[in-house]
């Protein structure tokens, strides 16, 4: 068994002897936090239509602020204001607390509207 001291590495204080200013920081990077924003949108936006891509995140990190554009395809008809207020919410809320990060901006960019499967089938195409 060996025995490590003070005398074998040890850096001369404790972790509490340092002080909070000099232990250093924590950065987590742009992608991790798109990642966050990304699942955050998915469980915003809930069910997908089969034909739709999953949401997806790009942001813009500064200091402790997190800029977030959001790209979604949704189904239509539907309350789509509502539908991209939920993911707004949803992305500050998640990136804040995962990432611990303000988010002032959250832009939601519907890439594309599906047509419901129960509304395309009642209407159907006529000529």
């Amino acid at each position: 068994m060996t025995t490590v001291g003070a005398a074998a590495g040890d850096s001369g204080g404790s972790p509490a002897a340092v002080a909070p200013g000099e232990r250093g920081a924590t950065r987590i990077a742009d992608r991790v936090v798109a990642k966050i924003a990304s699942q955050a949108a998915r469980e915003a936006v809930g069910t997908l239509h089969p034909d739709a891509a999953p949401p997806h995140a790009t942001v813009a990190v500064h200091h402790d602020s997190a800029r977030v554009r959001v790209h979604v395809e949704l189904d239509y008809p539907g309350d789509i204001g509502g539908r991209c207020g939920q993911v707004r919410r949803q992305v500050v809320q998640r990136v804040g607390a995962l990432a611990g990060m303000h988010v002032p901006e959250v832009v939601v960019h519907v890439e594309r509207l599906h047509l419901a499967p129960a509304f395309a089938g009642a209407r159907g195409r006529t000529r």
